[in-house]
């Protein structure tokens, strides 16, 4: 099972060297993959959580591939209606060609009402718009002398039903975010019956977690997966092993637009996870 971190690329602390340490503190700690979230109008209902600057995921993980060797790149996700999806479809396949064939493209709907309607995007349409530009995509991606982008892993996001079945319609992995271990449980049984009601095979579950480290445990029927002293974390991941999960993306943003001012708490949670896992040894055998 692969593991990734979700980077922050927005608030009041992030800036260009920000980036540069998160990605180089990811890469080097033996983690698998690097994501970055999508905004492209900071409207009110936006900066509310995610407030300016906000870095284009694009741009950001193509200069991220340059500072990067090893680790796979990614969105968590991106707003497929943002875009037109040829135009999605041209960077993630020149973005993949340009990393190395290192490129995951995480997708969803979008949920801030505000961003759409200043992109002139109707939000009530968001999930049929999104279900043509990944067909869009896909198709363009299947010409290969023109965008050779055939390889590239498309996750879908969403936590809904409608989200699932996206997944197993269009999808190569379902990446439902951040919910209870209860809920992944049966969330992975659902994915399975989806698939077999539609006549179609399985995706991936590749869900991302929380990673909020404590002291001491935390119990009750709320309690998120990734959330708790480090040997939950470590039971966590390893139920979702079991499940079937061929990946896993850690966020440790808690919610507070503060904490990217302080980024080197969520890196020692990071560290922390890291040298239980053993990931160092991962980077050696891969090497040798």
């Amino acid at each position: 099972m692969k593991i990734g971190v979700n980077v922050l690329n927005f608030g009041p602390g992030t800036d260009p060297g920000v980036l540069r340490d998160w990605a180089r503190t990811v890469e080097g700690l033996g983690f698998d993959l690097l994501m970055v979230s999508d905004h492209i109008a900071i409207t009110p209902d936006v900066a509310e959580r995610y407030p300016a600057p906000f870095y284009e995921p694009f741009t950001t993980l193509s200069w991220l591939a340059g500072l990067t060797t090893r680790i796979r790149l990614g969105t968590t996700v991106l707003i497929a209606p943002y875009r037109h999806p040829l135009l999605t479809a041209r960077m993630a396949a020149n973005l993949d060609q340009l990393s190395g064939g290192r490129l995951v493209l995480g997708v969803g709907v979008g949920w801030a009402r505000q961003e759409f309607a200043a992109l002139g995007i109707p939000f009530e349409r968001r999930g049929r718009l999104t279900d043509d530009h990944l067909a869009a995509i896909r198709a363009a991606w299947a010409d290969t002398d023109a965008y050779g982008g055939g390889r590239i892993p498309l996750w879908v996001g969403g936590n809904s039903d409608a989200g699932l079945r996206r997944a197993v319609r269009l999808g190569d992995a379902w990446h439902p975010l951040r919910r209870t271990m209860p809920w992944l449980r049966e969330a992975a049984g659902r994915l399975t019956a989806t698939a077999a009601e539609l006549g179609l095979p399985a995706p991936a579950l590749a869900p991302r977690t929380a990673l909020r480290l404590s002291a001491e445990p935390v119990d009750g029927p709320d309690r998120l997966a990734g959330e708790g002293t480090i040997d939950q974390v470590i039971a966590d991941l390893d139920q979702l092993r079991r499940l079937g999960a061929e990946s896993v993306i850690l966020d440790p943003y808690g919610g507070d637009p503060r904490e990217t001012e302080h980024p080197q708490a969520a890196w020692q949670a990071l560290a922390a996870v890291a040298a239980r896992l053993d990931l160092s040894s991962s980077i050696r055998t891969e090497q040798s």
